[in-house]
């Protein structure tokens, strides 16, 4: 259970690894919490069955481990001198050794050469203003909107296919004119990034890649 200023209700969300997350709003308590998620048990059943179903990502990852990389599925396969490639990218790594670590650092160096440029560019057509891009280790969101302006986002933005990269970016831009999830924030959601839908549904199958 975690409590959060700006709720503005309980909230009740199964996370990746499938434990249960609550949140409490502003002024609400434990005890509302625990009978809110009791209520809710059906819709959490139902959410773990779903959970169950869904491909498993490796732990470790090795030479021949297929990952996600710009939405597309790659192999990771072996270089020349030392080297390991997947898709059109090369890095130097140890190849008996859990290759996750050493891959995981190069998509984020990635991500954080690519992500704020995507920022910048939606940020100039949509006449938002921004104050700082980050780009950060995120284990429960794909990206956030402070007040001050700071957008950070999920360095693993760079594991998928651009129109749910772009999404991301629209979606916490839009947190500038609307700091919540109103009506009239998905209204400017969907101006501006009409396929929000299809890149929330993908968001939604891919879940296990924030773990």
């Amino acid at each position: 259970m975690v409590r959060h200023p700006r709720a503005r209700r309980y909230l009740l969300r199964l996370r990746p690894d499938g434990t249960a997350r609550v949140t409490i709003p502003r002024g609400g308590s434990v005890t509302e919490a625990q009978r809110f998620a009791e209520r809710n048990i059906p819709w959490l059943e139902q959410q773990i069955q779903r959970l169950a179903t869904r491909p498993k990502h490796p732990v470790h990852w090795h030479l021949g481990t297929d990952i996600l990389f710009r939405g597309e599925t790659v192999k990771i396969e072996a270089g020349e001198n030392g080297q390991i490639q997947f898709g059109n990218e090369v890095v130097k790594a140890a190849v008996g050794a859990d290759l996750r670590p050493v891959i995981e650092r190069h998509l984020w160096r990635l991500a954080a050469r690519e992500l704020p440029s995507v920022v910048v560019e939606f940020a100039a057509r949509f006449q938002v203003q921004i104050n700082r891009i980050t780009v950060r280790n995120q284990r429960s969101r794909w990206g956030s909107c402070s007040r001050r302006g700071t957008i950070s986002l999920n360095w693993r933005l760079i594991q998928t296919p651009p129109f749910v990269r772009d999404y991301i970016v629209v979606h916490e831009l839009a947190h500038r004119l609307e700091m919540n999830h109103s009506a009239r924030f998905w209204q400017q959601v969907e101006r501006w990034c009409p396929n929000y839908a299809a890149a929330e549904r993908w968001l939604k199958q891919h879940s296990a890649l924030l773990r």
